[in-house]
């Protein structure tokens, strides 16, 4: 499986930690509203985050009263802010790859992870990874760029406009041919994992996850009064959320 770590590369994480900082990202208006209405009750249960970056969602989870938080991430970078920014006696912090993660050596309640799927080269595997050390009942619940986003082999999907300079519609290809895609974001050669929306839902099935709901979260009116240019994204969506369940034995 794929152990890219882009996140310590400088120039990335420089303009990765200014985007997050911005109060205009795509990711705090659109993508963490809709996660945050999916969340279930946490009240006394086990969290693993996958992919916890800033560790901001694991302080969230301590809040809403999870008994112990796990925040893993291949990013030594984001874990150090992690540890100065989002501490807690609750949380603990490691530093290792999510397709790592049935050396945990234990079980938990709730399995979270916010837009980092898309860089697992193997989903198969790792859903039933997942299924395997979450508790019976337990849920899951992650975002990922939207398979319309990760499709274009060239990541030259782009917006199309009209006479006036209007974004009408989007342009994409290459949708039925999953795998590697190399793309440019902050850096040359990010590598993402593009697989359709079927891959990923029959992937979680075949594992045994129970698919509780989809969303494709778009803009609500006071992030459209906020940054009227995220219209746009009622053209396409540019995330995919899944929540599902591990049945009761």
């Amino acid at each position: 499986m794929s152990r890219q770590n882009i996140f310590d590369n400088e120039t990335f994480f420089s303009g990765y930690k200014a985007l997050r900082d911005s109060d205009c990202n795509a990711n705090d208006l659109i993508e963490q509203p809709a996660m945050r209405k999916l969340l279930p009750n946490l009240n006394g249960k086990t969290v693993l985050d996958l992919g916890c970056g800033y560790g901001h969602n694991c302080i969230d989870f301590v809040n809403s009263g999870a008994d112990r938080v796990i925040g893993i991430d291949i990013s030594e970078k984001m874990l150090a802010v992690a540890k100065e920014e989002s501490a807690n006696d609750k949380i603990e912090y490691c530093n290792m790859s999510m397709t790592d993660i049935s050396k945990l050596g234990e079980t938990f309640d709730f399995i979270y992870s916010s837009l980092a799927f898309h860089y697992v080269e193997d989903f198969a595997t790792f859903a039933k990874d997942m299924y395997s050390i979450l508790n019976a009942g337990g849920r899951l619940l992650f975002s990922q760029e939207h398979p319309i986003i990760t499709s274009t082999v060239d990541g030259a999907g782009h917006f199309n406009k009209n006479e006036n300079g209007e974004k009408v519609s989007y342009t994409f290809s290459n949708y039925n041919q999953p795998g590697e895609r190399r793309v440019h974001w902050y850096v040359d050669g990010v590598v993402k994992y593009h697989r359709t929306f079927s891959n990923i839902v029959n992937a979680l099935a075949k594992a045994g996850f129970v698919i509780e709901e989809v969303c494709e979260p778009t803009p609500e009116e006071w992030v459209i009064e906020k940054v009227p240019a995220w219209i746009k994204e009622y053209i396409k969506p540019n995330f995919l959320i899944v929540k599902a369940r591990k049945e009761e034995m």
